[in-house]
């Protein structure tokens, strides 16, 4: 049967309905944007704890870029910031490709102000939660790694004040968007306490010792000087008798102090140098000792700390060393000096030192 006038119409118009469908479905209508998700999204919050206030570094790489006049928004719904969060508080850079996953010294720095005018974007706190960069004439390209820097970690122009105030403790997300055709989200976790308390205890500790506890001059002689030795036979050239090693954590360091009397034999006694370093001199009776320090911070203290030599018994127990901290090992020389007259009274002679080291805790 021939087809009507009608009939005809009927037809060509389905026709007509499935090639429209067909151009919207198929794909080929030209010129179309479509949006693209935002890859490698971070934001790393200075401190996740509940209410507090924290500085936000936000990363992610837009696939399509930001064109001149398109818009960044950053959403984050129950946080919040004052209304003097400004630019000042916030850095906007980029690096092009091949982006390292951290914002450096290498990205390229975006210039912000209150409203974008030409290549300077314009960078505000929109609301409560939003913040809003608007590009002037520039632009971000394709495949490019943004970096957005919130609070005092913003340095670039004026360092940043303003921080963002966490919420109570859950689950959010920051929202990126804008009329840039990119967008995406990254989940943040705040917690009621983000800080772990970490103890640990140090000992008390405190070194001492004496090399040798036994030392003497041997026999004595008006003709010469005598020095101690550690085989007790004495010499006529100084020479050092013992070491005495401190060392210690103590906050305060510590003192060491001498006690005790000079050389004695039954009532008869070889005089004590005094308070006043001395040198040597024969024929002359003298008892006293000097001291040198090696390593560590340990001093040794007036009048033992000369080339001469002292014994001041009217101030014992008398102060011979000390450090004013913690120390490690200082070695203390020790060297001993007898000298008698040609009156001197015979008799075997001796005398008791002693060392006290006391650490300052």
């Amino acid at each position: 049967m021939p087809k009507t006038l009608s009939q005809f119409r009927f037809i060509t118009n389905c026709s007509l309905i499935v090639a429209l469908v067909f151009m919207l479905v198929g794909g080929v209508v030209p010129n179309t944007a479509y949006a693209a998700a935002l890859t490698d999204k971070s934001d790393t919050l200075s401190s996740l704890k509940d209410s507090t206030v924290s500085n936000h570094t936000i990363l992610f790489t837009t696939p399509t870029g930001v064109a001149a006049g398109e818009t960044i928004t950053l959403t984050l719904t129950s946080f919040s910031a004052t209304s003097t969060l400004d630019f000042e508080d916030l850095d906007l850079s980029i690096e092009a490709s091949g982006g390292d996953g951290v914002c450096d010294t290498g990205d390229t720095e975006k210039t912000l102000a209150a409203s974008a005018s030409g290549a300077t974007w314009g960078a505000e706190r929109t609301s409560a939660t939003v913040i809003t960069f608007t590009s002037g004439t520039d632009t971000i390209a394709a495949g490019a790694e943004v970096c957005v820097e919130v609070g005092t970690g913003a340095e670039e122009g004026a360092t940043g004040v303003e921080q963002i105030t966490n919420p109570t403790a859950g689950s959010y997300t920051l929202d990126i968007g804008g009329t840039m055709t990119d967008s995406g989200s990254v989940a943040i976790s705040i917690l009621s306490d983000d800080q772990v308390s970490v103890s640990a205890t140090v000992d008390e500790s405190l070194t001492f010792t004496i090399s040798d506890n036994s030392i003497g001059f041997g026999t004595l002689s008006a003709s010469d000087d005598f020095f101690a030795t550690g085989d007790t036979n004495g010499s006529a050239t100084e020479v050092e008798a013992h070491t005495l090693v401190v060392g210690t954590n103590a906050t305060n360091g510590y003192t060491m102090t001498l006690n005790g009397a000079t050389l004695t034999s039954g009532s008869d006694t070889i005089t004590a140098i005094g308070s006043s370093n001395t040198a040597s001199s024969a024929g002359t009776e003298q008892f006293g000792l000097r001291i040198d320090e090696s390593g560590g911070s340990g001093v040794v203290s007036a009048p033992y700390a000369d080339t001469g030599f002292a014994f001041d018994t009217a101030a014992f127990p008398d102060q011979v060393a000390s450090a004013a901290g913690a120390s490690a090992n200082t070695t203390y020389s020790v060297r001993y000096l007898a000298n008698i007259t040609p009156s001197t009274e015979a008799g075997a002679y001796t005398a008791t030192l002693t060392y006290v080291a006391t650490a300052n805790f």
